[in-house]
């Protein structure tokens, strides 16, 4: 675990007129965080009918798609929590996370439920509305996890994934679906 980010909702701009509230900025914290049924402690969504709730409690971005996203930003500041993830993770890539993957960190358990499909508020916070076809395009989408075990997370902590045998798509294997629908 690199980093745990949290944020509250706050206006972040506006689209067509209409001020537009978003969770998307969030801060490192230091120490042990909270993990319950509906988010990080410190955390919260401004739309729930599109964010949060039991199976999107939690969003992890792989700190390896940093760079890419440095290089298509050089004059951004991108700092761990960017893209709005609670949990900045190392080694946990979409290629090999798959729907249903448990993930074992401190003494919380999540599970991996789905990839993030963007909206119109990362395109806000990144000055450009095809950053959502970037995104997705670019396959570095992150994911959303249910919280199965509430406890505590702290950045250091080990993540263990737990697999079981059922047959399951990968993250990539979904957003590429995705892809291939639109």
């Amino acid at each position: 675990m690199v980093s745990i980010n949290v944020g509250r909702p706050r206006e972040i701009g506006s689209i067509r007129g209409r001020s537009v509230r978003s969770g998307i900025h969030k801060h490192q914290v230091e120490g042990a965080v909270r993990a319950g049924r509906l988010n990080l402690e410190g955390d919260e969504q401004a739309d729930l009918s599109v964010h949060g709730g039991v199976s999107k409690a939690v969003y992890a971005y792989p700190s390896e798609h940093y760079p890419y996203w440095k290089n298509r930003f050089p004059k951004m500041n991108l700092e761990w929590g960017s893209f709005g993830e609670n949990l900045t993770t190392e080694g946990l890539l979409e290629e090999s996370v798959h729907v249903g993957d448990r993930l074992l960190a401190g003494s919380a358990e999540f599970e991996v439920t789905q990839p993030r499909l963007p909206c119109y508020k990362l395109g806000i916070k990144f000055g450009t509305q095809r950053m959502l076809k970037w995104f997705l395009e670019s396959g570095r989408t992150g994911f959303y996890m249910g919280v199965v075990k509430e406890g505590t997370v702290r950045a250091g902590d080990v993540v263990s994934v737990r697999r079981y045998d059922r047959p399951s798509l990968t993250i990539a294997e979904v957003v590429d679906s995705h892809r291939k629908s639109e």
